[in-house]
């Protein structure tokens, strides 16, 4: 038996039912939850009339401030590519992917933590001034 469109009926539990108000003095008698006079006492009134805009504005959420849309750069320290890699090896960003050291290729930075005594080649990352001076203590080379 196939199921149509036909067939169909909502989960048992699923489906509540509106509440019935003003009917008798229990189960929201007297002024039925709209208050004593003013414009949401009267019918007809639409949600957004009876809230009004102030509540609307209130209740939603403000993102304040600037947020930057700029990739941040994946960082590298030198003291995690001397581990990584052999002596004089050619370090790309590919060749950082590869070994698991950034999660994808983008903008790639060394930066100067720990120690390096290996000769490296550097190709296609940036590179700060203390990660600079160590691979080229080393006897690296940093190619732009």
């Amino acid at each position: 038996m196939a199921i149509t469109l036909n067939k169909l009926k909502p989960a048992v539990g699923s489906r509540k039912k509106a509440k019935r108000v003003g009917r008798g003095l229990s189960k929201g008698g007297s002024y039925s939850g709209r208050g004593v006079k003013g414009q949401g006492s009267r019918s007809g009134v639409s949600g957004l009339q009876l809230k009004g805009l102030r509540h609307i504005m209130l209740s939603m959420k403000k993102n304040r401030g600037f947020k930057s849309q700029a990739p941040k750069a994946l960082v590298v320290n030198v003291e995690t590519i001397a581990k990584m890699f052999p002596d004089g090896a050619k370090v790309t960003p590919q060749a950082l992917l590869e070994k698991g050291l950034i999660p994808s290729l983008g903008k790639v930075k060394v930066l100067g933590d720990g120690a390096i005594a290996i000769k490296i080649i550097l190709t296609g990352c940036r590179v700060s001034n203390t990660a600079k001076e160590k691979i080229e203590k080393a006897g690296g080379s940093i190619v732009k």
